[in-house]
């Protein structure tokens, strides 16, 4: 398998990994400057030479892949007898530096209604490096032709067409998606919060609308739903930059997206 399959198959999984490549050679070394290897957690897929340099960069690579913020790294290997190794010698004669990049899972988001905010706030979440989810109850609203808007989207896109119950798709989302509820019908949304708040693997949670709306859905979570004040602060509402005050579809898109660039931030 060439490397940018193995990154592609790791993303797909939605694993982290770490790209290894050979930065630069000097004298004589087992490969070339530019080969590459690819670290999963318990797979690899390529070669930087084998022996001591290709096993400590491993060993290396996954611990970066099980910290929590890794950064990128550049690791000096000197190719001779007389190196102490921790995995055996090489004695090529030459010195190779190996660099390693985390490929960190990308995050998810899922957009609950592709209505007229719906769509312009996947144009801006698509040109991101994300998984994003559009879902809505409404076939109209996910034709090809509305959608030819993100045919040039970074962001993966998955759309889910959801007649009844689009509730149902919280539980397929990857672990940590961030949530975002904004469809066309108030009882649509309180359904999707009510379930959102009982799906515990997921990341934050938005709800589009006034404050006024806000203390209508809480009063019904807590008596319908049962849940408690706390659970329910789980979901944001309003969603956006409160200083974005605008009402064009496009202007509340921008301030709900800011807003959760800004919860990328905050981890």
């Amino acid at each position: 398998m060439t490397w940018f399959a193995a990154v592609a198959r790791l993303r797909a999984r939605r694993e982290a990994g770490v790209l290894v490549t050979v930065a630069s050679v000097r004298g004589h070394a087992p490969r070339n400057a530019g080969a590459k290897l690819v670290v999963g957690e318990t797979e690899t897929w390529g070669s930087i030479g084998g022996g001591n340099v290709e096993a400590v960069s491993t060993d290396r690579a996954r611990e970066m892949i099980a910290a929590t913020a890794p950064e990128p790294e550049l690791i000096d290997f000197a190719l001779n007898d007389k190196v102490n190794n921790r995995h055996g010698v090489q004695c090529c004669g030459g010195t190779v530096s190996v660099l390693l990049e985390p490929l960190p899972v990308v995050r998810a988001v899922a957009i609950f209604g592709v209505g007229h905010v719906g769509l312009e706030l996947a144009r801006i979440l698509a040109r991101h490096d994300l998984d994003l989810h559009l879902i809505d109850s409404r076939a109209d609203t996910l034709t090809p032709q509305r959608l030819s808007v993100l045919a040039d989207a970074v962001a993966q896109v998955r759309v889910h067409h959801r007649p009844l119950l689009p509730e149902e798709v919280l539980e397929a989302l990857p672990p940590g998606t961030h949530v975002l509820i904004m469809t066309h019908d108030h009882a649509e949304d309180a359904a999707l919060c009510d379930a959102a708040l009982r799906t515990s693997h997921l990341g934050s949670i938005g709800l589009i609308g006034s404050a006024a709306k806000w203390s209508r859905f809480r009063k019904r979570l807590a008596t319908e739903g049962g849940h408690d004040d706390a659970v329910i602060d789980g979901i944001k509402c309003p969603i956006g930059l409160p200083d974005i005050t605008g009402k064009e579809p496009a202007t509340i898109a921008v301030g709900v997206a800011a807003d959760l660039l800004r919860t990328f931030e905050g981890g």
